[in-house]
């Protein structure tokens, strides 16, 4: 199911603090590989973000100085990575772009570059909202770029996914067609991934706009080749070496000497609660992913701070072998999975509930029901992947028919006790919730912002009815964030610009409620 490319001669795309666009003669063949790179590890620090923020994750024992992270009263320096990273990230889909423009022979490269850059941009509209678009990675033709509402930012998105796709379906007609084959490290040149790719990211941007954004009839069609029914796993040929490890495992699991990554963090009780009985019974996707399922599981309401908290053990709680010894730990299931894994840029799973959701709204035609489960299925196989990307430990198929009887009384398991479009929703997107549980977390905050869903208890002192921190200074009901700040480099630089008066718990994005 998993699609990717894993060549040894890969590795000198781990170079990434190479500016690949230095050089005049960089070509797209080279600059491609290495921004794809830079995509997965920048995607690793929105997913730390995104998970500290929407319930996956929750401050562990034996830690301290956890600050604006429990508080969520952020400053310009929280997060501030995310903005820098994505933008260097952009810059060089924007060269690709840019060098590869007007040619037929390199079509692919220049949709790939398009369809990538739509991506960095929607994630930085989804956590910043109005962002320098339109005259963003202009270089010195507009050192201090104007600021584009997020709406206008998202309608231009989905015509740049629309252009990519129709590159993308020249391509069969081109003679002498440069193929991505050697540089793409997500689907190995095929270019129906791709185009299925741009589909999917186009009918999330379209689902989250909305009634929000003035989306054309183009905009809302989709092509026959359909959504992705595989991962989108970017792996330049991730090994056991320095800067070369996946970038997740690398934060949560092992350094590449066997040292401890980032203990200071254990699993959420809210969304714990989703596979230990206390909402939903699922030992099968809990014991794939956390080490001790169940009893041994350390896990904490987030803000909670105490000496008797549980410690996380080396290689997280997120690790879930036995093989606690970091030189030779990996090669088992879970989010982690090893050094070698291949890093999630959009799950089949996630594209099923798109699909599952886009057809309750009516969308796009199809069985919501079955859309629905096929994403239950899709997000078990993703976990039980190991990290060569194709061998799947257990019967994940069977083990998800299993979850899917063993919870049949409840309608956020079986859609057809769910009796009304916004009842179905509300079971997607709990389902999404779960699958998306640490391996893409920024979507998951997203979409919680977006809906509400999975639905919290306002107010409440129980960890497993909200995952708003014990010490929030939120003055919002939910007492959640609902974005974080510009940095502060931009109000150094482009202060004639940036947005004034922005707070965390006020100022929402365009699409949220």
């Amino acid at each position: 199911m998993g699609v990717i490319v894993t060549a040894s001669s890969c590795k000198k795309y781990l170079d990434i603090n190479e500016n690949p666009n230095a050089p005049t003669s960089a070509t797209a063949e080279l600059v491609l590989p290495q921004a794809l790179t830079a995509t997965a590890s920048n995607l690793n620090g929105f997913n730390s973000m995104g998970s500290q923020l929407v319930g996956y994750s929750a401050n562990a024992g034996g830690y301290g100085g956890f600050g604006s992270s429990i508080t969520y009263d952020f400053g310009a320096s929280d997060f501030a990575g995310r903005w820098s990273s994505t933008y260097d990230n952009l810059e060089d889909y924007q060269y690709i772009i840019n060098q590869t423009a007007g040619d037929p022979q390199y079509f692919a490269f220049n949709a790939v570059g398009r369809i990538m850059k739509s991506h960095g941009f929607q994630l930085l509209v989804d956590n910043y909202n109005d962002v320098p678009y339109f005259e963003a990675l202009k270089g010195a033709e507009f050192l201090t770029p104007k600021y584009d509402q997020g709406a206008v930012i998202y309608k231009d998105l989905a015509d740049q996914l629309d252009t990519a796709i129709a590159l993308l379906q020249a391509c069969d007609t081109v003679v002498g067609l440069h193929p991505l084959d050697g540089s793409d490290i997500m689907f190995g040149g095929d270019i129906d991934k791709w185009m299925q790719f741009a589909n999917t990211l186009k009918l999330r941007i379209v689902i989250r706009g909305a009634d929000k954004v003035d989306f054309s009839a183009t905009n809302k069609s989709f092509l026959d080749v359909g959504f992705l029914s595989d991962d989108a796993l970017i792996n330049p040929g991730y090994v056991r070496d320095n800067n070369k490890q996946n970038p997740k495992w690398n934060t949560w699991g092992f350094g590449y000497t066997g040292s401890d990554a980032n203990k200071a963090w254990i699993p959420n009780m809210y969304v714990f609660s989703f596979y230990n009985g206390a909402k939903l019974n699922d030992p099968w996707r809990g014991g794939a992913v956390y080490y001790g399922f169940p009893n041994e599981t350390g896990n904490n309401r987030l803000g909670v701070e105490s000496e008797n908290l549980t410690k996380s053990p080396s290689g997280s709680f997120w690790y879930p072998s036995s093989n606690r010894v970091g030189a030779s730990a990996g090669d088992t299931t879970g989010t982690l999975k090893g050094p070698e894994a291949g890093y999630p840029v959009i799950t089949a799973a996630e594209s099923y509930f798109l699909q599952a959701e886009a057809a309750v709204t009516g969308l796009v035609t199809g069985d919501a029901k079955q859309l629905f489960q096929d994403g239950i299925v899709a997000s078990f196989h993703y976990l039980y992947l190991l990290p060569d990307d194709n061998t799947v430990a257990g019967d994940y198929e069977a083990d998800a028919a299993a979850y899917m009887a063993a919870n049949a009384s409840n309608r956020l398991v079986n859609l057809d006790l769910a009796t009304s479009p916004q009842k179905k929703i509300e079971s997607i997107i709990t389902q999404k919730y779960i699958a998306l549980n640490n391996v893409n977390g920024e979507e998951a905050w997203s979409e919680y912002r977006r809906t509400h869903y999975p639905a919290i208890v306002n107010g409440s002192s129980n960890g497993t009815q909200t995952f708003a921190s014990a010490v929030s200074e939120s003055t919002r009901p939910d007492k959640l964030p609902t974005r974080v700040l510009y940095p502060s480099a931009e109000g150094s630089y482009n202060s004639s610009n940036v947005p004034q008066n922005i707070s965390p718990f006020t100022s929402t994005i365009f699409w949220a409620l």
